[in-house]
């Protein structure tokens, strides 16, 4: 594969230092040109700049017209990602944006009509989507190993200061929005689109914050009701992070969903994930549990965009599936 010529614009996303920290490691791939810092990132790049030292500092404008550019990974703050993005877009530059992708839906709609009409990768930050776990179980769904699926249950939960749970509400649903994203993108594309969409993040009032922190939607379909729940007001949450789907031969438990640690050179953030498999009718059967291999958290997912710029494969999720999602977060959020 030849290398990707490859500029990171914004340093202000919660995942900024992951992605640009994943580029750097993946030098086997990737020749990482440059950064740029626009208004909005000051917060998260202020405390991050250790990480940017080795890499050299741009302008937006010097990215967008670097010669021989073939993609970006846009990281700004999250109200600015499709902004940034559309920008590269009319540069005819290949796209890896991180989630959820703002708030605007007529601003994301006329991203996606963008990248489809110059036929561009455009690949989201959903790093779930390359869980070693996630791609098993949905192979096994597709094979018909869990039998019609009833539900799917889906957690990101955390614990966050009162500064980080404050800024939640600059964005509709909170917490739901800023982290439940990830569970949304988990439920619908299991499930599929839902009969009806029952929003019901709320705020948690602790420290006398107003801000939804604590986030959650209930997804109704034909067979069952699935949902997606984020906290930031939860102890002991990250480790209680799941992801449940029950079908009617099996029910599959993620948990938890990001054991952090382990031996795995050259990716960033190593972690494991537990599986518990139960394919027994009988109450008390306790199932198959293990842990998988250590895996980096982005590791997968940047080499799978590189392998979309360069032709070797398909992104299997294609435009519409990324506005359709979209649009379901924000009615998820309550918008």
């Amino acid at each position: 594969m030849k290398k990707i010529k490859i500029a990171q614009i914004g340093a202000g996303h919660d995942h900024a230092t992951a992605a640009i920290s994943t580029l750097k490691l993946q030098s086997d791939i990737y020749d990482l040109v440059g950064y740029a810092v626009v208004d909005g990132d000051e917060p998260v790049y202020d405390n991050n700049q250790g990480v940017y030292e080795d890499v050299k500092r741009m302008t937006v404008d010097e990215i967008l017209n670097y010669p021989g550019l073939d993609a970006v990974c846009i990281e700004t703050e999250d109200r600015r990602l499709t902004e940034y993005a559309i920008m590269a877009a009319e540069k005819g530059l290949h796209i890896q944006m991180d989630k959820p992708g703002g708030i605007d839906g007529d601003e994301f709609d006329r991203l996606i009509d963008a990248v489809e009409s110059k036929k561009l990768v455009f690949h989201t930050g959903y790093m779930y989507r390359y869980n070693p776990a996630v791609l098993k179980l949905k192979q096994d769904i597709a094979e018909g190993k869990l039998g019609d699926i009833i539900s799917v249950e889906a957690q990101m939960n955390c614990i966050h200061g009162i500064e980080k749970r404050n800024w939640m509400g600059n964005y509709p649903g909170g917490m739901l929005y800023y982290l439940g994203c990830h569970m949304i993108d988990l439920v619908y594309s299991i499930m599929g689109e839902p009969e009806e969409i029952i929003p019901l993040s709320c705020s948690s009032g602790l420290d006398g914050t107003t801000a939804k922190d604590f986030g959650m939607a209930v997804f109704k379909y034909k067979n069952g009701v699935s949902f997606a729940k984020s906290t930031a007001v939860e102890i002991g949450g990250f480790e209680r992070r799941q992801l449940v789907v029950c079908g009617t031969k099996g029910t599959v438990e993620l948990k938890p969903f990001e054991w952090l640690g382990g031996e795995c050179p050259g990716v960033f953030s190593p972690q494991t994930t537990g599986v518990r498999e139960i394919f027994d009718e009988n109450w008390h059967a306790k199932g198959e549990y293990h842990d998988t291999a250590v895996y980096g958290r982005y590791d997968a997912m940047f080499r799978a965009f590189a392998e979309y710029v360069s032709g070797e494969k398909q992104n299997p999720y294609n435009y519409e599936y990324e506005r359709e999602l979209h649009k379901l977060i924000l009615k998820a959020c309550g918008r």
